[in-house]
């Protein structure tokens, strides 16, 4: 018998009950709209509880629970936790739109900017990151910038007039510019 080594890490089956599973019941926490804020940050962390600590879904989820119950800056922690930790895939395109209206929010305009700009983005998300990303350059004073993106987001569900919604568009980016 041969001795092997240890497979790496794998946190969709490091723990039981931490795989597919683990998501749908997250996904039920999230689902019930009967929940009060306060009961989700518990039902989340209780099911974060049962991760490994090394898995970057844990922060997120958990992350994202301070968020909605209004604690920006432990999500943010939080937040950031989880991109230390290698958080990827679809979960990583919902962190950039999160962490980047929580850093919006906690007055970090610049860095919200930043990041939105540069995060992975999902086609699940349709326009929300550009959404966002226009909030935080409304925020940051660049309002000609913000109206450019949001019209940008729009040009693909618009019907008619494409053409002259891009040309505003870009007549925005120019003005901004000087």
């Amino acid at each position: 018998m041969t001795e092997t080594t240890p497979p790496a890490y794998e946190p969709e089956y490091k723990n039981a009950g931490a795989g597919t599973d683990w998501q749908h019941r997250v996904d039920a926490v999230w689902a019930d709209d009967a929940l009060t804020e306060a009961e989700v940050v518990e039902r989340i962390g209780a099911l974060v509880a049962e991760l490994d600590p090394a898995d970057p879904r844990g922060p997120f989820e958990l992350g994202g629970a301070h968020d909605s119950a209004g604690d920006e800056a432990r999500a943010a922690e939080l937040y950031e936790r989880a991109l230390e930790l290698g958080l990827s895939g679809p979960a990583r395109a919902e962190l950039t739109v999160q962490y980047g209206s929580t850093l919006r929010n906690l007055g970090r305009t610049a860095e919200a900017v930043a990041f939105l700009e540069s995060g992975e983005r999902d086609p699940a998300h349709g326009a929300a990151p550009d959404a966002f990303l226009a909030l935080a350059l409304h925020s940051a004073g660049r309002a000609d910038e913000a109206l450019a993106v949001a019209l940008e987001a729009l040009i693909p569900h618009v019907p008619r007039y494409q053409r002259s919604l891009r040309g505003y568009a870009a007549e925005l980016r120019k003005n901004s510019a000087t």
